[in-house]
């Protein structure tokens, strides 16, 4: 890796392992990422895995030691320790609701945050009618853009990488450089970072999305409520996936309270439409699975309107 690419998320590469692992590997599929394995090379899977292994044989040694050999090793720890779970159900909530906007009428998805997003390159009947914007760190983005490159990936027409980073500039300022039309309906998609942010760039980002477009557009995100950040109520491989991060550089800041949050909202002029819980995600992802997958503790997703 170059110098500017130690700046790169390590969460997003790590998005794009845990949804390239479970398209090649695992059925049925909660969300069916068959490009995200591409994204990453084989020195950088390899990487994963073997901290996957050193850290069951941390937090785990018996269960470690019952591995038959390092591929069950891996698959351990991403069915019961790593948040595979939320990685692949979030981008499941968030494509879904996407759906259901398009035939609403929405003209542009903005990716909030979207790291190595395979979206564009999965859907490019969709792009037809949509307009794609990637916002994401400035560092973060050129590492995918150049992977692309190396890939041989055509860039869509339609698809448009807007650099921000959202702790030194806001949103309006970062899509006042590309092609965003603020008159067109737009559908926003808000997936892993709220947690990473201070609470006050949580909020004046989403009041951005509410002063930027018309009525009718819409945002999904997902958050992390605080008892996440609770050493007492933390569950324990919430609390592992923390400190993980942490020691990465990449430590988590901000969790919401599920129970003011639609006050929260309306306040910004956004009315939530929808908003789960994790007994609602595992209702409808992971009841029924056999493979140890199950919803992720602490974690909420939400969808809201533009008023």
């Amino acid at each position: 890796m170059t110098v500017e690419d130690s700046k790169v998320k390590r969460s997003a590469l790590m998005s794009a392992y845990l949804r390239g692992y479970h398209a090649v590997h695992e059925t049925p599929k909660i969300f069916n990422d068959f490009l995200a394995h591409h994204l990453l090379k084989e020195e950088e899977r390899a990487a994963f895995e073997q901290t996957m292994v050193t850290t069951l044989q941390l937090v785990d040694p018996e269960r470690a030691a019952a591995c038959e050999d390092r591929t069950a090793a891996v698959a351990c720890m991403l069915q019961s320790y790593f948040p595979t779970s939320l990685f692949l159900s979030r981008a499941r909530y968030a494509e879904d609701r996407l759906e259901s906007a398009i035939r609403q009428g929405i003209k542009q998805y903005l990716i909030l945050g979207a790291g190595m997003d395979t979206f564009a390159f999965r859907h490019p009947e969709t792009l037809m009618d949509i307009q794609v914007f990637e916002i994401d760190h400035p560092a973060t983005q050129a590492f995918k853009r150049r992977r692309l490159t190396e890939l041989g990936w055509e860039l869509p027409s339609n698809l448009h990488f807007v650099p921000l980073d959202f702790t030194k500039e806001n949103l309006e300022t970062a899509l006042a450089r590309s092609s965003f039309d603020a008159k067109s309906l737009s559908f926003f998609s808000w997936l892993g970072v709220i947690h990473y942010l201070p609470r006050e760039a949580v909020f004046s980002s989403l009041h951005s999305i509410a002063s930027l477009c018309p009525a009718g557009s819409s945002v999904t995100f997902d958050y992390w409520d605080t008892d996440a950040f609770d050493t007492e109520r933390t569950a324990k491989r919430v609390k592992l996936m923390q400190e993980m991060l942490r020691s990465a550089g990449e430590p988590m800041l901000t969790g919401l309270d599920p129970s003011t949050l639609p006050d929260e909202l309306l306040d910004i002029r956004l009315r939530l439409q929808e908003h789960w819980s994790p007994a609602h995600i595992q209702g409808h992802y992971f009841q029924g699975r056999t493979d140890g997958y199950y919803a992720y503790e602490h974690s909420h997703f939400a969808n809201a309107v533009v008023e």
